[in-house]
C-alpha cells in the first residue's frame, strides 16, 4: 500500500462506486439513454460515455443525460479527449486543441469531472509512427499550452494507461508538461491495458496512483508464445489481473475513484523475443520481467485447465449483455470488501 505521505494518498476504507463504460455494451445498439437504463435495471452505478454519442453537440441533451443520471443516482465520465498530437493512421502531427476544449465543455456543462483520452494506436508495433520520445515530447508541449482549459472548465484529462506510453513514461510526460496530481491531467487506469505494455498491474497502479482519476476495470491473461508474450482479455476473476491489490491501493485515496468496467474480445502480440522491439521498453525491469512471467504461469496452467480462454474479438456481440453483467457481479462482490459508506468523500478537485 502507497505511504500516506505520498501526494492525494488517504486513509483506506471508500466506499467503490461499482458501474460500466459504455465500449463493452456497443453491439446492442443501445441509445445513450437506454445505456443509462440498462445501467439501473443491473445494478450499476453509473456509466462512463468514453466514446462520446453522436447527440452530444446539442447542449440541450447534455443537460437532459446529465440531470437523468442525477435524478437515478448514477454517475456520468466523459471521453472525447486527445492527447497524442498526430494523426496515428500516418504519423503527422495535428492539432488537438479544439477537440479538447470541445470535450471540456460538454463536461463542465454536464457537471462531469473528468474526460478520458485514449490514442487509439499501437506505436511500438508500427516503426513508421514517431518515436515514444518525439511523442512524449510533442504531447508534453501540446498538453502543457491547454491546462488553462482543463483548469478553466474543471476537468481532468484521464489519459488512459492504452498502448502508446508505459506508466513510467506517463509520469515522465507529465513532470515535462508541469503537471501536478490534482491539476488539470490525470490517468484513465485500464487494469489490463498495463500487461500489454509489460507492467505488472498492481506495481504499475502503485507507480501512478496519485494521478488516478477513473478507470476502466478489466481481467485478461497474459501467456508465453514462440514469439514471445501474448496478452488477451478475460471475464472479471478468471483472469489473472490482481484486482484485490488493486483496490486496496485505489481506497487509500483521498478521493472517490469510481470502478467503470470495461470488457471486450481480443488478443494482442507482444514480440519481445524480438531484440528490436523489447529495447522499446527501456523501463522494463528484471523484477518486473520476473512478475510478469509468473503471471504467465498462472495464466498458462489456467489455460491448460480450462478455466480461461482467449475469446476473439469477433465473437464478443455474442457474449457481451451477459458477460457484463457477470463483470458487474464479480467486481461489486470483491470491491466492497474495501468499502466504508462512513468516510467522508473529500471533493476531489483542489
Amino acid at each position: 500500500m502507497g505511504s500516506n505521505e505520498d501526494p492525494g494518498i488517504g486513509r483506506p476504507g471508500r466506499a467503490f462506486k461499482v458501474g460500466i463504460d459504455c465500449y463493452g455494451l456497443k453491439p446492442l445498439g443501445l441509445s445513450p439513454f437506454e445505456l443509462l437504463d440498462w445501467a439501473l435495471i443491473n445494478d450499476a452505478q453509473g456509466v462512463q460515455f468514453s466514446d462520446v454519442p453522436a447527440e452530444a453537440g446539442d447542449p440541450g441533451f447534455l443537460r437532459e443525460l446529465a440531470d437523468y443520471a442525477r435524478q437515478n443516482g448514477l454517475y456520468l465520465e466523459w471521453g472525447g479527449g486527445q492527447h497524442i498530437p498526430f494523426d496515428l493512421s500516418t504519423g503527422t502531427p495535428r492539432d488537438i486543441r479544439a477537440v479538447n476544449r470541445k470535450a471540456a465543455e460538454q463536461a463542465a456543462l454536464m457537471g462531469v469531472r473528468t474526460i478520458r483520452s485514449c490514442s487509439g494506436g499501437l506505436m511500438r508495433w508500427n516503426d513508421n509512427l514517431p518515436s515514444t520520445e518525439a511523442l512524449l515530447r510533442e504531447t508534453a508541449k501540446s498538453l502543457s499550452a491547454q491546462d488553462k482549459v482543463f483548469r478553466d472548465h474543471r476537468v481532468v484529462l484521464a489519459i488512459e494507461t492504452h498502448f502508446e506510453f508505459t506508466t513510467h513514461e506517463l509520469l515522465r510526460l507529465f513532470e515535462m508538461s508541469g503537471a501536478e496530481p490534482g491539476g488539470g491531467l490525470g490517468i484513465c487506469l485500464d487494469t489490463m491495458n498495463l500487461l500489454t505494455m509489460l507492467e505488472d498491474p498492481v506495481a504499475a497502479t502503485r507507480r501512478v496512483l496519485p494521478w488516478i482519476v477513473t478507470t476502466h476495470v478489466k481481467d485478461g491473461g497474459i501467456r508465453l508464445a514462440e514469439t514471445g508474450f501474448v496478452t488477451f482479455t478475460a471475464e472479471a476473476g478468471e483472469g489473472i489481473v490482481d484486482f484485490p491489490g488493486i483496490f486496496e491501493e485505489l481506497a487509500g485515496l483521498d478521493r472517490e475513484v469510481t470502478l467503470s468496467i470495461e470488457d471486450h474480445g481480443g488478443d494482442f502480440d507482444l514480440p519481445i523475443f524480438t531484440p528490436a522491439f523489447l529495447e522499446k521498453f527501456p523501463d522494463l525491469d528484471v523484477r518486473e520481467l520476473a512478475a510478469l512471467l509468473k503471471l504467465a504461469q498462472r495464466t498458462g496452467a489456467r489455460l491448460e485447465e480450462g478455466r480461461l480462454s482467449v475469446l476473439d474479438r469477433a465473437d464478443w456481440p455474442g457474449v457481451c449483455e451477459e458477460r457484463i453483467k457477470r463483470d458487474l457481479a464479480t467486481i461489486k462482490r470483491m470491491a466492497a470488501s474495501f468499502s466504508d459508506i462512513s468516510l467522508p468523500r473529500p471533493d476531489p478537485r483542489p
